[in-house]
């Protein structure tokens, strides 16, 4: 049981920055970046409302997955494992996939 609890806390504190950036950068004045910190976001987006709107929803789908890992390691661990890979393997990439089309659009 102190393993499925300890897997929550860490799913939860992986959960808590992405939270935290799309609910305060949402109104920012400076483009969200994709979590290089790329400095020339400024010159390339036209539309920074707009594209921080997306992005934060996009870190907004990061912690609610996370969270939702979480909450599945404590009920079923193996599980929580595999979703816990394939969010560190695929779901990087796909999150990947999704910034690069929101910057195309706002670009």
């Amino acid at each position: 049981m102190v393993g499925r609890i300890i897997s929550l806390v860490c799913c939860l504190l992986c959960s808590f920055p992405f939270l935290i950036i799309s609910i305060y950068s949402r109104d920012s004045d400076e483009p969200i970046s994709f979590w290089s910190g790329d400095t020339s976001l400024k010159d390339k987006v036209k539309d920074i409302k707009g594209y921080n709107v997306e992005m934060a929803g996009l870190y907004k789908n990061c912690a609610f997955f996370f969270g939702l890992n979480g909450i599945l390691f404590v009920i079923f661990p193996a599980a929580g494992m595999v979703m816990l890979v394939f969010g560190c393997t695929a779901g990087i990439y796909l999150a990947y996939r999704v910034y690069k089309r929101i910057l195309g659009k706002y670009s």
